[in-house]
């Protein structure tokens, strides 16, 4: 299409990925939004829904997040919520427009949480019956645990990476990439999707940006959605109280990164995410037309701030955007309809080479 070409690719080398990453900007952006077209409806953007239905208490050490019990924020640990206030809170998603409702628990892992869990399995259940998507993010995951999600209909689990297996470390220390990977593994092979990306501005480097795509597009089957996000800074967390020492991540670093996420993975939703209080419509705009076709809407994002209904409201409709129904996956490509490319999987390579 107009000189462009895609593929679904598995065999990405990072040489490659970085190649697509330094592009001078304007080609970047034209090669990305022509990809886009290829295979997603341009004037159609998801809005999601991301509930706390946990909030604080986690014992992981993530330098970036206010919930952790090892700093010191305005977060205070609360109760798991009840199924009834989510299901309440689900409907008045659906009503504000969001097709997909995603709930999160501030957790390392579900382990032996039998109790809760049998709460959140009822919870899929009822927004599922909505017709809405359901996704999960509720720490590490075991098959057995990814297999009875699934059963109850879940549509997706939520487990970022971060940023590369070279920087990560020096942002989460109390669990691996392996950790990560692993779950991720445990959830696609539950015939979940899976829903994975990271953030910018935890003071890697662009190399590890290219990396953290290189790990993602190299996966056995791509992810379904990746998320990008900006950094928030909170008080209280060892990044938030060095803010000054980190770069600030501007609109052209997060529309750099979707351009080249939606070369790579052109059938992956890319998720325009935590963040976007801090562009103007118009930086919001150019991350659209980089390939991001999915927001996060309502006034909070876990414990974040984040652009209120009426101003995404408004957005769509100055920018002529209509929501994208549930469950609508990407469109078959020109070169895929002509037979030209064959989609299949990829044989899954051995995942320790990423351990921290």
């Amino acid at each position: 299409m107009a000189g462009v070409t895609a593929s679904v690719r598995h065999d990405w080398s990072k040489d490659e990925i970085a190649k697509v990453y330094e592009l001078p900007f304007h080609e970047l952006m034209y090669q990305a939004g022509t990809v886009h077209r290829m295979y997603w409806d341009p004037s159609e953007v998801q809005q999601c829904t991301l509930l706390s239905i946990k909030t604080g208490g986690c014992t992981e050490d993530c330098s970036y997040c206010s919930q952790s019990v090892r700093h010191k924020t305005f977060v205070k640990p609360s109760p798991t919520m009840k199924v009834k206030e989510v299901l309440e809170a689900a409907r008045a998603a659906k009503e504000a427009g969001s097709t997909r409702f995603c709930m999160g628990a501030a957790w390392r892992e579900l382990g032996n949480k039998k109790n809760a869990f049998g709460h959140i399995l009822d919870m899929v259940r009822g927004v599922n019956g909505m017709g809405l998507e359901v996704c999960c993010t509720l720490g590490m995951l075991n098959a057995e645990q990814a297999g009875q999600l699934k059963e109850a209909g879940l549509s997706a689990y939520n487990h970022n990476l971060d940023t590369s297996p070279e920087h990560y470390p020096k942002v989460i220390t109390t669990r691996s990439y392996e950790d990560r990977l692993n779950t991720i593994s445990n959830v696609r092979d539950a015939g979940i999707s899976v829903c994975c990306g990271g953030i910018l501005g935890l003071g890697e480097e662009e190399t590890d940006r290219v990396g953290l795509l290189h790990v993602l597009a190299t996966l056995p089957e791509h992810p379904e959605s990746v998320p990008i996000n900006a950094l928030v800074t909170v008080d209280g967390t060892p990044l938030g109280d060095n803010a000054e020492d980190l770069t600030k991540v501007d609109a052209f670093d997060m529309a750099r990164m979707i351009a080249t996420a939606r070369i790579v993975m052109p059938r992956t939703m890319v998720r325009l995410s935590a963040g976007r209080l801090s562009f103007s419509d118009a930086e919001q705009y150019m991350m659209f037309q980089a390939g991001a076709n999915s927001i996060f809407n309502g006034d909070t994002l876990l414990t974040t701030s984040n652009p209120g209904i009426d101003k995404d409201t408004a957005l769509f409709s100055k920018l002529g955007f209509v929501g994208k129904p549930a469950h609508k996956g990407p469109m078959l490509a020109p070169s895929e309809l002509k037979g030209e490319v064959l989609i299949s999987k990829y044989e899954a390579k051995a995942q320790t080479q990423y351990a921290a």
